[in-house]
């Protein structure tokens, strides 16, 4: 796969930080392209039934 680097940026802009994520090259095998990744990440990072609006929305 082109362009991948094994690391994300993850932005927190309540709090002005970033922080660079690692994650193993199986994920990009596993979930391929862009919307796999981020499907992937919310699904790990969301807990079931968060307001879309609240600040514990990850996206």
């Amino acid at each position: 796969m082109f362009g991948w680097t094994g690391n994300f940026l993850k932005v927190d802009l309540t709090r002005n930080k970033a922080v660079e994520e690692l994650y193993d090259s199986l994920l990009a095998i596993r979930f391929i392209g862009g919307r796999g990744f981020a499907a992937k990440i919310l699904w790990d990072q969301l807990a079931p039934g968060v307001d879309p609006l609240s600040p514990e929305n990850k996206l």
